[in-house]
């Protein structure tokens, strides 16, 4: 197979880095092309550059970055590239992969890129090697892999880098139990999907707005009358003035304001009104990470616009959109999704993808999470049972759903 065939089709994807505050401070971006494997490396030249060229400049995911900086994986080949300088060094930090040896080309052009104004990190670091302190010297970060050091190694680990300048960054964080140990560390930063998979042991009591967005979500799904929901509203301060709020801007063209709970729900439709609680939700309780809303709105706009592109025949796209935002329920309100269920009425499409991972809509969620989780050969095995898809439709649907989600400052109907 040729290099072009293979690097026909570049998709991306994006893993939160959160700071201290479970704020999101930087997205890994994971780069590929269409086939899942491993190309040559002369098409690893060709893919790099289509992805600068391409991704950056017309699919626009600079914008997908909002604020936040990039991570870009990259090997020897690439590191030594005149393509990788074409990036913006303000957005963009170069993570030199494990298998980049540390000769004296590779810190000499290390030296170089950091001359530019590029920040560097290095990527699955399990202990202090001496024969990479050249480039842990010149390294802006240094990325710890959690699953290559033993719990109890880890505090030493940590010790031999303090002298350096590089923050630490914890990869592959699983629970809230190594978030929490890393953070006693000292680490300043974390990656992993320890804030989308909670644990049983958890469970915690919802709050009181959970408990009023999950009635009112519940009301709109069975199509229940607005007099029902009137009173739901109302018991909510908060939810009543956004609502309020929400109404008037998608009315700002009539020529009077909304003033009351019924013509507000009436203005907005059901469809709006359910996909804005949705949203409301990951906002409800002020300790959910941020990137927990950002990774829900990308997964549910991504399966939406898939089934859009796809042509909907087996799948509704508002379907696919609730199946994606219910997917992260559990790991919002540390509750099993058969807990989560018993508060809401869903079709028996939705519940056995949710559930069981079942028919068109289950298929296409474990497509996205396969993705997420930088899963390839399971995400191409799930790609084979979605006829009709293809990888262009993939990548712009998930450009497209980042951009959408980093666009959302607080919830609101796009």
């Amino acid at each position: 197979m040729v290099c072009e065939e293979l690097t026909q089709d570049i998709y991306v994807g994006r893993q939160p880095i959160l700071d201290r505050s479970n704020s999101t401070y930087a997205y890994e971006l994971l780069f590929r092309s269409g086939q899942v494997n491993v190309a040559s490396i002369d098409c690893e030249l060709n893919a790099t550059a289509r992805v600068i060229t391409g991704v950056f400049n017309e699919l626009g995911l600079d914008k997908a970055l909002g604020e936040s900086f990039g991570f870009i994986n990259v090997s020897e080949s690439m590191l030594m590239s005149e393509a990788i300088e074409w990036l913006p060094p303000d957005k963009i930090v170069i993570e030199i992969l494990e298998t980049v040896r540390p000769t004296p080309e590779v810190v000499a052009r290390t030296r170089e890129l950091v001359r530019r104004g590029f920040r560097i990190a290095l990527d699955d670091v399990l202990d202090l090697d001496e024969a990479f302190r050249p480039l842990i010297e010149l390294a802006t970060f240094i990325k710890i892999d959690l699953l290559g050091v033993p719990a109890g190694q880890l505090a030493d680990v940590v010790a031999r880098f303090r002298p350096f300048k590089a923050r630490l960054l914890a990869e592959k964080v699983d629970s809230e139990e190594q978030a929490a140990l890393c953070r006693d560390l000292g680490f300043d930063y974390f990656q992993g999907y320890y804030f989308a998979r909670p644990s049983i042991l958890s469970t915690r009591g919802l709050t009181a707005a959970e408990s009023t967005l999950l009635r009112l979500l519940g009301l709109v799904l069975t199509d229940a009358d607005v007099t029902l929901m009137e009173p739901v509203v109302k018991q909510d301060p908060a939810l009543l003035l956004n609502l309020m709020r929400m109404s008037n801007s998608v009315g700002c063209g009539s020529k009077r304001q909304i003033s009351t709970v019924r013509e507000a729900i009436t203005l907005l439709g059901r469809q709006q009104l359910q996909r804005w609680l949705q949203l409301l939700l990951f906002c409800a309780n002020p300790n959910t990470p941020p990137s927990l809303l950002e990774m829900a709105a990308t997964r549910a706009r991504t399966m939406e616009l898939l089934v859009e592109s796809h042509g909907g025949r087996h799948m509704d796209a508002e379907s696919a959109f609730l199946t994606g935002i219910l997917s992260l329920l559990p790991a919002l309100l540390r509750l099993p999704m058969e807990e989560v269920l018993k508060t809401l009425t869903v079709e028996a499409s939705i519940r056995d993808a949710l559930l069981k991972g079942d028919g068109a809509l289950g298929r296409l969620l474990l497509l996205v999470q396969h993705w997420e989780h930088n899963d390839l050969s399971a995400f191409a095995g799930a790609f084979d049972v979605l006829p009709g898809l293809t990888m262009d439709d993939f990548n712009r649907a998930s450009c497209e759903a980042m951009a959408w989600a980093a666009a959302l400052s607080t919830p609101r109907i796009q």
